[in-house]
């Protein structure tokens, strides 16, 4: 790979436009050069809007595009499976939004089609990499709190439009889809290892997509990890970690944001 990434976005979205866009662009070692939407006066509005050279009206013309090195695929849920093989066997390098598909065989198979393309494939989760997840961890490895011995992550916020493509049972949505899956890997990110066994109940849209799903991840040393994940609930986007001697809280786990950030350690 070339000293500087050439990007091409997949999608003209939101998240793409207002959060990994401008991270690449700040970034010395990457640059965005192409965006690809399926309505061609909508990508070249969008790549002048953030001075991106070149705009596409296909997603195969961008994956055509040989100065490319790497997509960052911002689809609706339903679309991440297809076009992450489409992306491997063009052979760029991608980086998936979460979720990065709706089940696990999907998933292998992505992860072969990576593989045998001979490229890198990763899952956008942006908050593993943010400094308090690190202070977070180093501190549970450390002892700060005893021994782990149970987890509790929430994510958890209000949808009202049933429009909303988070309320599309076509398109991937459902509230496991949208922000549970943040929960689940953060109860194994600090677990450090996969669940043994894992429980879930869930209260039911209209539209056909788990509003609310609370779930339990059980792991070999009798370590636990409770989720709350809601498109019906007050806003929470919270993680625990509770040990023998004390307790870690995150009060904005997920979407911590670029402004200062709190890691509360309770003892008891």
């Amino acid at each position: 790979m070339p000293t500087t990434i050439r990007w091409g976005i997949l999608s003209t979205a939101n998240i793409a436009r207002a959060a990994v866009i401008p991270a690449i662009q700040a970034a010395a070692n990457n640059e965005v050069i192409a965006v690809a939407s399926r309505d061609a006066g909508r990508a070249a509005d969008f790549a002048g809007k953030l001075g991106i050279p070149r705009a596409y009206g296909s997603y195969e013309a961008l994956l055509d595009d040989d100065a490319i090195d790497a997509v960052y695929i911002a689809l609706p849920n339903s679309l991440h499976f297809a076009w992450t093989v489409n992306a491997a066997a063009a052979g760029k390098h991608i980086l998936c939004e979460k979720p990065l598909a709706l089940d696990a065989a999907q998933c292998i198979e992505m992860g072969d089609a990576a593989e045998e393309g001979g490229v890198l494939l990763m899952e956008a989760f942006m908050y593993r990499f943010h400094p308090q997840i690190t202070a977070a961890l180093d501190l549970v490895h450390e002892g700060a709190i005893g021994e782990l011995h149970h987890m509790h992550a929430a994510f958890t916020f209000r949808v009202t439009d049933p429009a909303n493509i988070r309320l599309q049972a076509d398109l991937g949505g459902g509230s496991l889809m949208d922000v549970g899956c943040y929960c689940i890997n953060a109860l194994r990110t600090f677990a450090g290892r996969e669940p043994v066994e894992v429980q879930a109940t869930a209260a039911w849209h209209a539209n056909g997509v788990d509003e609310r799903m609370a779930g339990l991840l059980s792991f070999d040393d009798g370590l636990t990890g409770q989720f709350d994940a809601a498109l019906d609930l007050a806003r929470r986007e919270t993680f625990l970690a509770a040990g023998t001697e004390a307790t870690l809280d995150l009060p904005r786990a997920y979407l911590p944001g670029a402004g200062d950030t709190t890691v509360r350690i309770r003892k008891s």
